[in-house]
Order: C-alpha cells, then structure tokens, then sequence
C-alpha cells in the first residue's frame, strides 16, 4: 500500500469520523431539548397530583368531621 493510498484512506476515515460526530451531536441536542420538554410536562403531573392529594385529605377530614369524627 503506498503513501497516497494509506492517505486516502485516513482521509475517509476522517470524513466518516467527521458525520457520525455531526450526527451525535445534533441528536444529543433534539434529546436534551425532548428531556426538558418531559421535565416539565413531569413537573406538572407532579404540581396536580400534590393539588388532588391536598383535595383529598380535606374530603377525607370532611366526612370524618360529617361522621361524628374529630371536631
């Protein structure tokens, strides 16, 4: 194998480096904007369920109180 034939060769191998890189990186970008699109729709989901457990424990003390319970 010659010298220009080894180089051709690291020369492809560099263009090919070169996309999968650029490739890598684009996709680690639409996912880490995909995670912090998650992270909030989870934040959310989180806030209401926190609002419906509050919402529960009054009824539940309500009946509790309704049923001769606690005063």
């Amino acid at each position: 194998m010659t010298i220009d034939e080894r180089l051709e060769r690291l020369t492809e191998r560099h263009e090919a480096l070169t996309q999968t890189v650029e490739l890598l990186a684009r996709t680690t970008h639409e996912h880490s904007g995909q995670i912090h699109e998650h992270s909030q729709q989870i934040s959310e989901i989180m806030e209401g369920a926190a609002r419906l457990l509050h919402i529960a424990q009054i009824r539940e003390q309500r009946v509790t109180r309704l049923e001769g319970g606690e005063q």
